[in-house]
């Protein structure tokens, strides 16, 4: 049976909702964490839905942060020619009107941008990046702010995500949240996809197949 979740917007993460990037993430993270002495795995555990700023505080003292920053988006970007496109996003985003959806991530503009068309995916017009928000996920603002930006109170827009802090931050903005990809599984989200295809948007419903479905309490 299709569950049908009202919605006038929809709002989507980036990285491991539209683009597969988990392999250059991995990539990135662990060549930095080396250079740093840094254990690479406990790094990669931290860095999923968090913006790299964040990452880096937690890790580096603050008299190196600027220069461990400025490290970490450079490889991120110099590493971004290793993204795909998840299955279904092509798809999905293609028959969105324009003013029906945006993109809120964790990662610079520079590096949202170039991983979006690596993946051969559209920008949108309304991009939600880690330097337009105070704070990075969990905390709302970077929801908030996109579904402001559409013209939308958050209550009324999905949000797309499969991290547990982009999770916390679309509930947190008062939006209907579908978790995306088994990542998803361990959060509180009601309806969790596999992936996005076979989604559909009409305006005033998100409509998720039944095959697409990993867990749902509708």
């Amino acid at each position: 049976m299709t569950v049908a979740v009202p919605c006038r917007g929809l709002l989507f993460d980036s990285d491991g909702v539209l683009v597969d990037s988990d392999a250059v993430v991995e990539l990135s993270w662990s060549r930095w964490a080396e250079e740093r002495d840094l254990d690479a795995a406990a790094v990669l555990a931290m860095v999923h839905g968090r913006r790299s700023a964040d990452t880096v505080a937690l890790l580096v003292e603050e008299a190196a942060r600027t220069d461990a920053l400025a490290a970490i988006d450079r490889y991120e970007v110099e590493d971004a020619a290793g993204v795909t496109a998840l299955p279904g996003a092509a798809d999905l985003l293609t028959a969105l009107p324009a003013g029906a959806w945006a993109v809120v991530t964790s990662g610079r503009q520079e590096l949202v941008t170039a991983r979006l068309a690596e993946a051969g995916l559209p920008v949108p017009p309304v991009l939600v990046c880690a330097e337009d928000v105070p704070a990075g996920k969990p905390d709302p603002a970077g929801y908030a702010r996109a579904a402001a930006r559409l013209g939308l109170p958050a209550g009324e827009c999905v949000v797309l995500e499969d991290s547990p802090a982009g999770v916390a931050a679309g509930m947190a903005a008062g939006a209907t949240v579908v978790g995306v990809g088994e990542r998803a599984l361990g959060t509180p989200a009601e309806v969790v996809v596999r992936d996005l295809r076979g989604l559909r948007f009409d305006g005033a419903r998100l409509a998720v197949p039944p095959e697409a479905l990993l867990r749902s309490s509708r």
